[in-house]
């Protein structure tokens, strides 16, 4: 998947599904975060979208700004540590709800045709 198709595909996601909104609802355990939830999951996500298939390939990817034309100018992606890290102590009901907000809106959307 190239860039461009990646971009358009964000830019989708956050206008229809409104996934900024699920990110940003996102809590863990931390104390003092330098990096909120949302931001730490962001990764995760373009890692899960590209089909990464570790978190070495996604820490190589982070480092060589691979993200930097997807992502906000203002924002900086968190080291794969600090992602690591986040991913013990992240409350998955917050995830569970982003989850089931997604589907009821691909379902909405009539996403789901003859069941597929």
């Amino acid at each position: 998947m190239t860039k461009n198709y990646l971009k358009k595909f964000i830019k989708y996601v956050k206008k229809v599904y409104r996934i900024e909104e699920g990110l940003k609802a996102l809590t863990d355990r931390r104390k003092n975060p330098l990096y909120t939830t949302g931001e730490v999951i962001l990764p995760v996500l373009f890692g899960f979208l590209l089909r990464i298939q570790s978190f070495n390939e996604l820490k190589y990817k982070v480092k060589s700004n691979d993200f930097i034309n997807i992502i906000s100018r203002k924002m900086k992606l968190p080291q794969i540590d600090t992602i690591r890290d986040t991913l013990k102590v992240i409350d998955n009901q917050g995830i569970y709800k982003m989850h089931r907000k997604i589907i009821q809106r691909a379902k909405r959307n009539k996403v789901f045709d003859e069941g597929t």
